[in-house]
């Protein structure tokens, strides 16, 4: 049985480009989409919000002398893409999914409402959270922290290329130490950059946990569900 009835998701836009530096790897996508069905069909309850890496960092250096609030709009309409290919992917598993986005475009996408995006929840849909909040300085943690709120998940999961919190990037140093359990306060004033400090505030001040977990193990996002001891908790 489940732990949670309703989680989270929050997915880097790197994940779905698998090996490569940029796009969208379709076999990783469908991969995804596999595991985050399965966790559906075991009636949990799950929103994702994805970010969009794997498409503006391919463009970062076009960037870098452009103006913040332009590069952050950016930013956000490369998620609206990831965010519609998993749609499909999830659609091709047979799972009803919602794309909802923060910036209307009717023609792609329901315009974010919370209380539709709670009512497609509790009617069994995935719903996909997609260009952020619409505001600039925003990071797609805090995206996924301010849904998660609104719509009363039960945790945040994130998921990751490491196992979960280090006291150092452990890609980079493979003596880093892990940690099973950490605070809120502990995660901030240690400057752990493993999620945005924005995003760990809120879920302190809300009581909200975050699990941070590795993606690239197949069945992690179940195991996350069913609240078995994957990753690291936040709180």
């Amino acid at each position: 049985m489940a732990k949670y009835d309703r989680i989270l998701l929050k997915l880097s836009g790197q994940a779905l480009a698998g090996d490569a530096a940029f796009g969208i790897d379709a076999e990783r996508v469908r991969e995804l989409a596999a595991d985050v069905a399965q966790v559906s069909r075991a009636s949990v309850q799950v929103g994702l919000v994805i970010g969009g890496g794997n498409f503006f960092r391919g463009v970062a250096s076009a960037a870098k002398n452009m103006d913040r609030v332009t590069a952050d709009h950016m930013g956000m309409l490369a998620t609206v893409i990831n965010a519609l290919a998993l749609q499909d992917a999830l659609e091709q598993q047979g799972v009803q999914t919602r794309v909802m986005t923060a910036i209307e475009m009717r023609q792609v996408a329901e315009p974010y409402i919370r209380r539709r995006a709670i009512r497609h929840l509790e009617k069994g849909r995935v719903v996909i959270f997609a260009a952020g909040t619409s505001n600039p300085y925003f990071s797609t943690d805090t995206a996924a922290t301010l849904r998660a709120l609104e719509i009363k998940a039960q945790a945040i999961a994130k998921g990751t290329r490491v196992d979960g919190v280090y006291d150092q990037d452990p890609l980079a140093n493979p003596g880093a130490v892990f940690y099973p359990r950490i605070s809120y306060a502990d995660v901030l004033n240690r400057s752990l950059k493993v999620i945005d400090s924005t995003a760990v505030a809120m879920c302190r001040d809300n009581q909200l946990p975050m699990i941070v977990f590795n993606l690239n193990v197949p069945g992690n996002i179940m195991r996350v569900a069913m609240g078995e001891p994957v990753g690291t908790v936040i709180g």
